[in-house]
């Protein structure tokens, strides 16, 4: 037993120097996470006085009981399809050109079209989908198709860039024997690249299509349709028992599209 014990030793391989610049990172993340806490003024008691927990109290017995009327579910139904419609119509659009924009942003088209590539993929998703849809929303009018457009916006440049760092990772050894054996550029990437990417682009689109479908029952209070444009409205109306409904109607959507995204990914991964 000693023997064998001395043997994993002996292949261990040797712990790495941890470096100052390391250390330097880790103790200026903690001393910025010590000055915000610091500097921002959290005033707790007022969440727990007796004022509070009874307005709280009275705020959420008025969602009870949520609007079962089946004319009020059939509008709620309608709603949630065109939510649906939103996040997955937006995904698919934003999956097929942040493919189009990895390209050049890997390299594969040369070093001249990298850094303007990732400055629009920057670009692109350093805006959230809440100001994309008010800017579309003003352009483009109300309802679902500028919340379509913003969360397409967005993710671009999200998948745009996820894309492209699996572009620039893949093992060259594959290219590199079909361009020995006289492939062209073209079979070169259907055959020898994309193969090893796209189970990991598709584990992206299906992540991202999970954020959307909760980005896009935000949307609506934009006015950009959907399950948030009626939250929003039965909210200002202080209708508490319709917006209940709506609320319900969100988080089943949520989890449904959670349970299929991860149905889809353990399929993929057998």
């Amino acid at each position: 037993m000693t023997n064998e014990s001395n043997i994993a030793a002996k292949a261990m391989p040797p712990v790495p120097p941890l470096r100052y610049s390391t250390v330097a990172l880790l103790v200026g993340l903690a001393a910025l996470v010590v000055a915000s806490f610091a500097t921002l003024r959290l005033d707790w008691q007022p969440f727990f006085t007796r004022e509070a927990l009874a307005s709280m109290s009275e705020f959420i017995h008025g969602f009870a009981p949520p609007e079962m009327a089946p004319r009020f579910l059939r509008k709620v139904g309608v709603a949630t399809m065109e939510t649906l419609s939103m996040s997955g119509l937006g995904t698919i659009i934003a999956a097929a050109l942040g493919t189009a924009l990895a390209l050049p942003a890997s390299g594969r088209f040369g070093k001249a079209l990298r850094l303007p590539t990732r400055m629009l993929l920057n670009f692109l998703r350093s805006i959230p989908e809440l100001v994309w849809a008010s800017v579309l929303v003003i352009a483009a009018g109300l309802g679902p198709f500028p919340g379509t457009l913003a969360l397409a916006a967005h993710t671009t440049g999200v998948l745009g860039r996820l894309f492209a760092d699996a572009l620039e990772n893949v093992p060259p050894l594959a290219e590199s024997t079909l361009r020995t054996n006289g492939a062209r550029p073209l079979a070169v990437f259907l055959y020898g690249t994309l193969p090893q990417t796209a189970p990991q682009m598709m584990s992206y689109t299906l992540y991202r299509w999970e954020n959307n479908i909760r980005a896009a029952a935000i949307l609506g209070v934009v006015g950009a349709g959907g399950l948030g444009q009626m939250l929003k409205y039965f909210l200002s109306l202080f209708q508490m028992q319709q917006a209940a409904t709506v609320i319900m109607a969100m988080l089943l959507l949520v989890a449904l599209v959670d349970g299929i995204s991860f149905w889809l990914r353990r399929v993929m991964m057998d």
